[in-house]
């Protein structure tokens, strides 16, 4: 019998990925889709945003959503019995989906496909790794050289790269493939000068693709046959000499809010206070008196977009929640109090 493939979806914070894998649903070519949607928090905001797309090839009972940790620290109690799930249907998807949260290291992900009852059965047909063009341009992931010389200097002990770094760069050293994203937000002269940098931090071999809101020919993504469990060895991580790592640098918690009656004000207030307190990113719904539909929020860095995406359900509470993630010690009351939150739930 040959092996379901699986894809592996990467890349930091707010690159798009969610937005890629819902247009690889809705271009599935007949194909059976499994997702697996990992987050860094306790809302499900990207399941959310999947779930109800109402695609025969990927039904909602196949997004399955693990929110409870960062999947590479979970990988034996969340993400092994689940792939053995969905192995063990009478009938196994024609392809897995994996989108890794922002936080997540690809490479023990990878390695979870050589455990003994995955690896008889399910290959890594390839690592995709996403960039967020217009966030790199804005240098959210690069240090000044001569500064960080400077501070080496003075002080021996000082770390040389920071945890933002080792994950963008431990994403890229995994990948198979380089989604270039957000094409649309940056010009042509920046955007060859952020290819050649990325060239230099990426394996021989692997192409870099531009793409503007993930749209691309799921031909292109699904079908590489890279076999990437055999070959991970290969691809250098900073963390290979640790036995496991955490996420001690960043942290996350949820603010909910009250139903809006206007959302501007909450919208100017959120990027004030994204300023204000250096927030990587925020995403969750809102609930605006008059309006059926939920607003989506989605936030990275100091661009905020928003849209109404499906109705409220019935059955389901109109609740204004979001997600807000950054290193560690951002100031949450005075977050909470500068968005004007009713009541918090700790993450």
């Amino acid at each position: 019998m040959s092996k379901v493939p699986a894809t592996v979806i990467t890349g930091f914070l707010g690159a798009g990925k969610t937005t890629l894998i819902r247009h690889l649903i809705e271009n599935a070519g007949g194909r059976r889709l499994a997702l697996i949607i990992n987050e860094f928090g306790d809302v499900g905001v990207d399941g959310a945003l999947v779930k109800g797309c109402g695609d025969e090839s990927c039904p909602d009972e196949d997004i399955i959503e693990l929110a409870n940790g960062c999947i590479c620290c979970t990988v034996a109690d969340d993400f092994l019995p689940t792939m053995q799930r969905l192995l063990d249907r009478p009938t196994p998807p024609d392809h897995i989906i994996i989108e890794t949260s922002g936080l997540a290291l690809p490479k023990p992900l990878v390695k979870a496909f050589q455990w003994p009852d995955i690896r008889t059965r399910a290959t890594v047909d390839g690592v995709i790794a996403l960039v967020d063009a217009d966030a790199l341009a804005a240098g959210r992931f690069a240090h000044d050289e001569a500064a960080l010389a400077a501070a080496r200097a003075a002080d021996p002990t000082l770390d040389h790269d920071s945890p933002i770094e080792e994950l963008f760069e431990d994403q890229l050293a995994c990948a198979d493939l380089v989604l270039l994203n957000k094409t649309d937000l940056v010009d042509a002269d920046t955007l060859a000068g952020l290819e050649r940098d990325l060239a230099e931090e990426i394996r021989p071999g692997v192409t870099i693709i531009r793409t503007a809101k993930g749209e691309i020919d799921p031909a292109v993504l699904l079908g590489l046959d890279a076999g990437v469990e055999d070959k991970i060895d290969a691809r250098p991580s900073h963390h290979d000499n640790e036995e496991d790592h955490d996420h001690d640098d960043f942290e996350s918690f949820i603010v909910d809010l009250g139903e809006q009656g206007n959302p501007e004000p909450l919208l100017t207030a959120l990027d004030k206070t994204i300023a204000a307190h250096g927030i990587l990113r925020v995403k969750g719904f809102l609930a605006v008196a008059g309006r059926p539909a939920r607003l989506v929020v989605q936030a990275v860095g100091p661009r905020i977009q928003h849209h109404y995406d499906r109705q409220w359900q019935p059955d389901e509470p109109r609740a204004s929640r979001l997600v807000v993630i950054g290193q560690h010690g951002l100031d949450r009351a005075a977050i909470e109090t500068a968005l004007g939150a009713r009541s918090a739930v700790a993450a």
